[in-house]
């Protein structure tokens, strides 16, 4: 297959790099991929570093500019099929199709859950321009469905595969020496993109309520909260406490050196990409019931789950995960199997790749 991704946003986070990774994987079975996203954005400069091929076009705005420079390129360069990921690159892409003979099938990625406006333009971009729909999730997959009408068979949740290689579990002790961390204590674990709707704010107060002095909380992630979050650190008195490590290329060792990974968002998850790389690395997790995070936690057995926005809930649970050993390598344990049964990487291309095969046949059928 001769596959295009589209993708507007200038943002870095879980959405981005499962472009980039899946690309990879289509590539590494053989098929001609290619990415088009703005220039200035941090997918086009980090393309290269996952081998994926990316071009530069001006469509990180809805304007006549992208629309025909998205346009040329598709007329050109003739993909079999164009996988597209965020609102504006969609709607280009679906405009630009209108303006070529026998344009290629257009399947829209969802890769969050905020809502999807319920109006005519909606329902003609999804239910018309689209020849498929895919989501991160199946709570996903259910809202589309039952918001804007969508036929069940045009719509399909595949969760992110992840590199179950990569990411398990690994000898904590070491683990910490090698990132300089303290090797004593107990270590509370984020790995986020730094975005208000993350929850970090929540999980310092929880810290906060935690008075312990070895109990440590490392923020692993860049992102535009950054500032907020280390006034907050001040402000409460944690600076010795929390470890601001930024963005790390190494996730999963960062993983590897925690007691309790914590993922207390509250809006616009789908299935997040590092809660599970925390699952197979092994570790409790504490999260929240936002998005589909809820299919592949389940409350007691896989993780804990606690309402969003509440510090006193999510301090109690990490409290509960701290003192309980017999309780962490249960939800440890749980967590991991559920995982490398549900998250691999090759399920992932598996699936896209007949997703896109049956979006071609239908648009040329033999």
């Amino acid at each position: 297959m001769k596959i295009l991704h589209t993708e507007a946003s200038c943002g870095w986070g879980g959405q981005e790099i499962r472009i980039l990774e899946e690309a990879r994987g289509m590539l590494g079975r053989g098929h001609e991929v290619t990415l088009a996203c703005p220039p200035e954005a941090r997918i086009f400069s980090e393309a290269s570093r996952y081998g994926v091929p990316a071009i530069a076009l001006p469509i990180g705005r809805k304007n006549l500019r992208g629309l025909f420079a998205l346009r040329r390129h598709i007329g050109r360069n003739r993909p079999d099929v164009i996988n597209t990921h965020s609102s504006t690159d969609t709607w280009l892409t679906a405009l630009a199709r209108l303006l070529l003979s026998a344009p290629p099938p257009l399947v829209r990625t969802r890769h969050i859950s905020a809502a999807v406006p319920d109006n005519a333009s909606s329902h003609w971009l999804y239910g018309k321009a689209s020849a498929h729909v895919v989501t991160t999730g199946e709570q996903l997959r259910g809202t589309l469905i039952r918001d804007l009408g969508l036929a069940p068979d045009r719509v399909t949740s595949v969760p992110t595969g992840i590199d179950t290689k990569r990411f398990q579990p690994g000898e904590r002790i070491a683990a910490r020496q090698a990132l300089g961390l303290e090797v004593d204590g107990r270590w509370i674990g984020i790995v986020a993109t730094l975005r208000s709707w993350k929850g970090h704010m929540y999980l310092l107060d929880a810290l906060a309520r935690l008075p312990r002095e070895d109990i440590r909380l490392a923020i692993v992630g860049g992102g535009p909260y950054r500032e907020v979050i280390a006034q907050r650190v001040e402000e409460l008195g944690l600076g010795g406490r929390v470890t601001l490590a930024g963005e790390q290329r190494n996730p999963e060792q960062w993983l590897r050196a925690f007691d309790v990974f914590c993922l207390p968002s509250y809006a616009n998850e789908g299935v997040p990409q590092a809660l599970m790389q925390a699952m197979l690395t092994g570790l409790p997790v504490i999260s929240t019931p936002v998005g589909a995070i809820t299919e592949i936690i389940e409350d007691g057995r896989t993780g804990l789950i606690v309402a969003p926005q509440d510090a006193d809930a999510l301090a109690q649970a990490i409290d509960r995960v701290l003192v309980d050993d017999s309780l962490a390598r249960r939800l440890g344990a749980a967590a991991r199997a559920e995982a490398v049964e549900r998250f691999g990487f090759e399920h992932m291309i598996d699936r896209m790749a007949t997703i896109f095969l049956n979006a071609i046949k239908e648009r040329n059928p033999a």
